[in-house]
């Protein structure tokens, strides 16, 4: 690595503040992409609870994917990106083209950035999102990475952002890209250790089950992964020549049930996680709350559905071993707790 230089896109973000400890572990240079200046000193804060001390390997550069400003002194001198920044609006958008474009245009904006600037990789964090929706693979065989998520089926505004934007960067990369190589990363559900404020839906979720805010659990399913092997995911995707023009499944074991993820939760952390319910609610229920919360309704369609991903290929190709799903979790409970994120049992 030599100090070579790597830019990650919102160091500022769960993910990408994992990304930036990895790579600072590694004795990667880091810049990091921020909105505003003002967020420099919560990715400082992160990466301390993280257990690294920056020093003069970490510099900030203020840019925004829905703006031209700022990113090509944000990609100048590095040698590698991670993409891992997304917009992600609060709620449910009033047309999907409030989310589909800025995904879309934020991924290009950062490649025509990189390939201007010479950079050697970008890689690009998708999604499951991207792989297993609209659509089951055939004979109950897991979800692979030859798995797209089918746009004409009823999809939720944000499957189809990562879908068509993940599709975009790689149509990019076969027109306009040059000498400048594209890896994709597709996590399932990000879970680990929280770092501060921002943290990923999945560990909201593992919050409000915490937190007795769930009076009983929906009929789903999920993917758990760790944090930090994600971040993990993305190093080995950026340096290992085999890599180049690949996507891989981020995924720890097989998918669990919200139902196996309570009781993980439980047997795990004891009195942290006394309000975790374990009763499933009736399909009906969730349905009928459907009809009155947007957010909910995006679930609905998923009630009941028994799906699957391996990361053979990820393990095979990069050497990765994620942690199992219980540690994940786990990471995930303990770090609420430590943060004062879950309420003290009574």
């Amino acid at each position: 690595m030599s100090g070579e230089l790597v830019l990650v896109t919102g160091g500022s973000g769960f993910l990408g503040a994992h990304c930036v400890l990895e790579l600072l572990k590694a004795g990667y240079r880091v810049r990091t992409t921020v909105r505003s200046a003002r967020r420099e000193a919560d990715v400082l804060a992160m990466l301390k609870a993280g257990g690294v001390g920056p020093g003069d390997r970490l510099s900030f550069a203020v840019a925004d994917l829905m703006s031209d400003a700022g990113w090509p002194q944000a990609v100048a001198g590095c040698d590698y990106v991670l993409h891992v920044a997304s917009p992600f609006p609060p709620g449910v958008p009033k047309h999907e083209d409030d989310l589909i474009i800025p995904a879309r245009e934020g991924a290009l904006r950062v490649l025509r950035a990189a390939r201007d600037a010479g950079v050697k990789r970008v890689v690009l964090t998708s999604s499951f999102a991207a792989i297993g929706y609209g659509k089951m693979p055939p004979d109950g065989r897991p979800f692979t990475e030859e798995s797209w998520t089918d746009p004409t089926a009823k999809v939720s505004a944000y499957v189809k952002s990562k879908m068509l934007a993940e599709r975009a960067a790689w149509d990019f990369i076969a027109a306009e890209g040059g000498r400048l190589e594209l890896s994709v990363v597709n996590p399932v559900g990000i879970f680990g250790p929280v770092l501060g404020s921002d943290h990923s839906t999945p560990t909201e979720f593992v919050q409000r089950m915490m937190n007795g805010a769930m009076p009983g659990l929906p009929r789903l399913s999920f993917g758990v992964v760790d944090a930090r092997d994600v971040a993990d995911l993305h190093v080995r995707a950026m340096t290992n020549p085999a890599a180049a023009g690949e996507r891989f499944l981020a995924v720890s074991g097989d998918f669990m049930t919200v139902r196996e993820i309570a009781q993980t939760l439980k047997t795990r952390l004891g009195d942290a996680a006394a309000r975790v319910k374990t009763r499933e609610l009736p399909d009906w229920l969730v349905r009928v709350v459907g009809l009155f919360n947007p957010e909910a309704a995006q679930l609905v369609t998923e009630l009941g559905k028994v799906k699957n991903a391996t990361n053979a290929k990820a393990v095979r190709v990069l050497g990765w071993a994620p942690r199992s799903r219980q540690d994940a979790l786990t990471a995930t409970g303990e770090s609420l707790v430590r943060l004062g994120l879950v309420k003290a049992s009574k």
